[in-house]
């Protein structure tokens, strides 16, 4: 399933409701259902049983925080929660990346690439909603070239990043 057609499957009962409209919070949701088939494969294995709990917890956080912070009143408390679930993108991206021998280098690319761009989502929103800015610089992202790879995406370049969706 690419991310299109996720995106056609998500219940109108999400879709309608305002948050919808943020990206990350599509991302991470979209991040979650295909960590369903990650997590089911490590599962199988009492050798990555723990590993599989840790990234199950981690992307269903992603989420979790992205709504929380949303529905907070001030941009103090959003941005609290935002910076909950940039920690949760980057723990999912290190799981997903230690899971890597048994998930397969095409899932672990593209879980990776899903995580990195949930990452730099938040970096842009939260010093907006803090209202100064972080005190980590994205230029990282930018200056490092291994991470040319994960380079950020408009929103128009998204669906063709998630056209193939590999699962385990």
């Amino acid at each position: 399933m690419n991310y299109q057609e996720w995106i056609r499957s998500v219940p109108a009962e999400i879709t309608a409701d305002p948050l919808w409209t943020v990206e990350a919070y599509r991302l991470a949701w979209f991040a979650c259902d295909l960590g369903g088939h990650d997590v089911s494969k490590l599962m199988r294995d009492r050798r990555t049983l723990s590993l599989s709990d840790q990234l199950y917890r981690a992307i269903g956080s992603e989420g979790g925080n992205i709504s929380e912070g949303y529905s907070r009143g001030s941009g103090k408390d959003r941005a609290r929660f935002h910076e909950y679930a940039l920690g949760s993108a980057r723990e999912s991206r290190n799981w997903s990346y230690d899971s890597r021998h048994i998930l397969g280098e095409e899932v672990t690319m593209h879980r990776l690439r899903l995580h990195t761009q949930i990452v730099r989502l938040r970096l842009a929103m939260i010093p907006n909603q803090r209202g100064y800015t972080l005190r980590e610089d994205t230029l990282p992202y930018e200056a490092l070239g291994h991470l040319n790879d994960f380079a950020l995406v408009s929103a128009d370049e998204l669906p063709d990043l998630l056209q193939t969706v590999p699962l385990p």
